[in-house]
């Protein structure tokens, strides 16, 4: 069944179970608000706010009312963490809560975050405004920095009860306005190809809303609580009589970014076997042909409604994706990636050029709703047009949101260039949980046409790289008319679902490790990527033959770990590494993948949960010495964290809010053996620390992967002795061993005859 041919390497990985990790609450106590170390606050800085507000509050009181309640812009002058956002103004400590939408001014430097709130919190915050503009009146310069701000006898000596507030609101409203720049009502630009449309929530029923502003909406063009499907029509009277709902707008006629197809089709006597126990994936395209000589590996599903008349090209591209998923390696056999042949679940879902993205992304949530066995999806259908700087788009929220509910993980493509014109990539490879794959040459460099992420200005999209054809060798597929040469991120996309269904479904590894284990692959010890380099490639080109996977060096050691996340901290401290002379011989890296809860309403932060990966040696006081020095989550800093870590390097250095962390030591000219210290002799440590944007709750249950490499300095393969080592510490040992797995497989799936 399944072919892994000669490729061999010396270590097979080992996945570690039985010792599970700990957790634990974050220690109580009340978080110090602090200023903006680099603003001064002032009078005319608190007069301009609090009259931005009364001219905010007299716009809501004469505005048509289809809604109690009001929303407001906050242009921050930063990227502003979740502790230096509004505190105090607004709803107080509840302020995070009122959040109905973020995006980036258009340097990408400052977060622009839309509230909303009550007529009488934005009257409340009025009064704070004024009282501490009295306040700053009061002092010679009318204005206070960080160092008065933290001057303990400076703040008691403020006249609070002559100005009716409390010591503790007036510190909240000036930490608050340090970190604003301004405040403004967010007006929405229409366009009549815009009719896919996010509202804001405004804690209305949306039908009604639409209702009161004179739209009469079907339940059936409703994808979600805000997002709605309008004609030209009523898209016009929406952004005519209350633009300020519109949080996302987006066109719903697609156009498929294009594929190369070479059509000098070579009829052949193909034969192929009957399958038997492979592996099902599923496949989300434009239609197949059942008529092709690999038809028997493919269950069809017609998708497309029957009144729509199809072309003999409307098959052309499903079928096509679909041989390189049943039978890739023998069509290319300098692409043998030693996993043998997989079973299809097809469905055909689009035809032609051209597709409605609403009603894919309806189709999508059934057909996955009634496939729950399926764990590998791919899906090479994508967008010409480019996705949007400040909101995922609703096909791939979608596909995220079905990541996070189940078991599955989609395979998506990077779309094609339809012109020199547009150079980012379309939707759906925003999606931030899928895998997303661009294309390069036979000689691993970018194709002429791979599109370029990066997604909200911050996730490295697309994820990984894979062969997809090019001009020096075209990828062979077979289509209705025989056989073609063709080139597209389409056909890249394929041979990493392979990879991922032999991962999960043969070798029984979950789909977090999968994920991690390929992005791992294709990084290597590559730790500073350029920018360009994570725009075209992501993380890497993965490599061809699953052994590259699954295997590693003789002088290395990689391990595996998963777990779930509960708590703030959730860790393990017994890592039996192996030790020479009283030191540690080995260089380190790691790369961990989670399945985030997302919200698409929040556009730029999107992701509602952060996991933090600290991984390395236990010095003498029981405390993790990071392999990459990452001080966020240190206990010791909290209150104080954010004097000297600020957001926007969290993110550059650390990938603050990722799904997908990679963190690796540095090869030099000379590296030296790392100290050993006594505290629980030769044991690393591993520390997953968890942070939620909104409710707490979104962070409970989320599974990560961790792949460790390390890298043995002198050459020396100490493989066996740290699964010694693991065993004696009440690990269970699960090594990788493919021939072994693949038996299994085999037998599990075999049918018994009871007589």
């Amino acid at each position: 069944m399944m072919i892994l041919g000669e490729k061999k390497m010396a270590n097979n990985v080992i996945e570690l179970k039985g010792k599970r990790f700990v957790q634990a609450s974050k220690t109580p106590g009340s978080m110090i608000r602090s200023m903006n170390g680099k603003f001064t606050v002032t009078c005319p800085h608190l007069h301009n706010l609090h009259t931005k507000l009364l001219t905010i509050r007299d716009f809501w009181e004469k505005e048509s009312r289809f809604f109690d309640g009001v929303l407001i812009n906050v242009v921050y002058n930063k990227i502003a963490a979740k502790s230096n956002r509004i505190g105090e103004l607004f709803k107080g400590a509840e302020s995070n809560s009122a959040i109905v939408g973020a995006k980036f001014s258009e340097d990408k430097t400052k977060h622009i975050i839309t509230y909303f709130l009550d007529i009488k919190d934005l009257n409340k915050s009025i009064e704070k405004l004024s009282s501490a503009y009295n306040i700053l009146l009061t002092l010679p310069k009318a204005c206070i920095s960080g160092s008065y701000f933290d001057n303990k006898s400076f703040i008691d000596s403020l006249p609070f009860s002559q100005y009716k507030i409390s010591k503790s609101s007036f510190k909240g409203v000036i930490a608050d306005t340090s970190f604003v720049e301004n405040f403004e009502v967010g007006v929405a630009k229409g366009g009549q190809a815009k009719n896919i449309i996010t509202l804001y929530d405004t804690k209305t029923d949306t039908i009604e809303l639409l209702k009161k502003i004179g739209i009469n909406l079907l339940f059936n063009k409703v994808i979600d609580k805000h997002t709605i499907l309008l004609n030209e029509e009523e898209s016009a009277i929406l952004f005519e009589k209350a633009p300020y709902l519109v949080s996302m707008a987006t066109t719903d006629l697609s156009t498929l970014s294009p594929d190369h197809f070479i059509e000098k089709y070579q009829k052949s006597n193909i034969s192929i076997p009957l399958p038997t126990i492979e592996p099902t994936i599923g496949v989300i395209d434009t239609l197949f042909d059942e008529s092709v000589y690999f038809g028997e590996w493919v269950d069809y599903y017609d998708m497309v409604d029957v009144n729509i008349p199809r072309s003999p090209k409307d098959y052309n591209h499903g079928t096509a994706v679909t041989s390189i998923i049943v039978d890739g390696p023998r069509l290319n056999p300098w692409l043998n990636d030693g996993c043998g042949r997989f079973k299809v679940r097809h469905f055909g879902v689009a035809i032609g050029s051209q597709f409605s993205s609403f009603n894919i992304i309806k189709q999508i949530k059934e057909i996955i709703s009634k496939n729950k066995d399926i764990k590998v999806w791919n899906i090479s259908l994508g967008s010409n047009q480019e996705v949007n700087d400040n909101f995922i788009s609703a096909e791939a929220a979608i596909l995220d949101q079905i990541q996070f509910e189940n078991d599955v993980i989609f395979v998506v493509a990077g779309t094609n260039k339809p012109n020199q014109s547009i150079n980012r990539i379309g939707s759906p490879a925003d999606s931030i949980n899928s895998m997303v794959v661009n294309a390069v040459t036979k000689d691993k460099l970018p194709t002429n046409y791979s599109r370029k992420g990066i997604v909200l200005s911050f996730f490295a999209k697309p994820d990984v790289s894979f062969y997809g054809g090019c001009q020096k060798q075209y990828m062979a597929v077979y289509e209705p008319q025989g056989e073609s040469k063709v080139s597209g991120t389409s056909f890249a996309a394929p041979w990493i679902a392979r990879k991922l269904s032999y991962l999960i479904d043969v070798l029984g590894i979950n789909k977090e490790l999968a994920k991690a284990l390929i992005i791992d692959a294709a990084r290597g010890w590559n730790n500073t990527p350029t920018l360009n380099e994570l725009e075209l490639f992501g993380h890497g080109v993965v490599p061809v033959h699953i052994q590259d996977i699954i295997s590693t060096k003789n002088d290395e050691i990689r391990f595996l770990v998963s777990d779930v996340s509960e708590k703030w901290n959730t860790y393990n401290y017994h890592f039996p590494i192996p030790i020479e002379n009283g030191s540690y011989p080995y260089l380190a890296r790691a790369t961990m993948c989670y399945f985030p809860k997302c919200n698409r309403a929040q556009g730029v932060d999107y992701t509602n949960t952060e996991l933090n990966l600290h991984f390395g040696r236990l010095n003498d006081d029981g405390k993790i010495i990071d392999i990459k020095g990452d001080k966020q989550n240190d206990e010791i800093s909290i209150g104080q964290e954010r004097n000297y870590l600020l957001e926007s390097e969290d993110r550059q250095n650390f990938r603050k809010w990722d799904n997908v962390k990679y963190k690796a030591e540095t090869f030099k000219a000379k590296n030296k053996a790392r100290k050993c210290y006594d505290y629980n002799k030769n044991l690393w440590g591993m520390e997953i620390k968890t942070a939620n944007r909104l409710d707490p709750k979104d962070g409970e249950g989320i599974r990560f992967g961790v792949v460790v490499t390390l890298k043995e300095i002198n050459g020396v393969n100490r493989i066996d002795e740290f699964i010694k080592n693991c065993h004696l510490n009440g690990w269970l040992v699960n090594v990788i061993d493919v021939e072994a797995k693949v038996d299994i497989f085999q037998v599990m799936n075999q049918d018994i005859d009871f007589e």
